[in-house]
């Protein structure tokens, strides 16, 4: 991480400590930062080694405890097997990408809505109906999103099996190899 992100140690006692503002901290005070898009890190205050993601880890198992879970049990289930299998490495940068497409789409929605709302000066009423339509019409476009990049991914994986037929086909012994007769 930068080293202009706040450093914010955890010492053995589970305490956050924020050395910017010299002050303990609770997890939900990370939680902030993490929603005012500060950077920071958090280090073992003895060791010295990166916590953050632990931090944040925790931060998410916390909401998913209360409230409304965004995860269900079985997707959880199926990320948990994607550790230790060849497509881990994949499975990350897939969720990281389709997250970013997520706010981008959202990001310009964002922008849409505040110049239709200042360009057609309505009121807070009318504003929240707005808003509310548009939920529905942004779950059809994720799920159109979704649709298309598992279409993608399988072509992908359909291309990477062609080629990968054809490069060994020549060796002996690989299935449907070139030199059996």
């Amino acid at each position: 991480m930068a080293t202009s992100a706040r450093l914010i140690k955890k010492y053995p006692n589970r305490r956050l400590y924020d050395t910017q503002t010299s002050t303990y901290i609770t997890l939900a005070d990370v939680k902030q930062l993490v929603v005012d898009q500060e950077e920071f890190q958090v280090v073992d205050a003895k060791s010295g080694d990166d916590l953050t993601r632990q931090i944040l880890l925790q931060i998410i198992l916390e909401e998913e405890a209360g409230g409304m879970p965004m995860f269900s049990a079985p997707m959880l289930a199926q990320v948990i097997r994607f550790y230790g299998n060849a497509m881990q490495g994949m499975m990350g940068s897939y969720l990281e990408k389709n997250i970013q497409a997520f706010i981008d789409i959202q990001s310009k929605l964002q922008e849409q809505s505040k110049a239709f709302y200042e360009t057609n000066k309505i009121g807070p009423d009318m504003w929240a109906q707005f808003v509310n339509m548009q939920a529905p019409m942004i779950q059809s476009m994720m799920s159109s999103y979704i649709e298309q990049s598992k279409n993608l991914f399988v072509q992908m994986q359909e291309n990477m099996q062609n080629q990968t037929r054809s490069m060994f086909s020549g060796f002996p012994g690989f299935p449907g190899d070139a030199g059996k007769k």
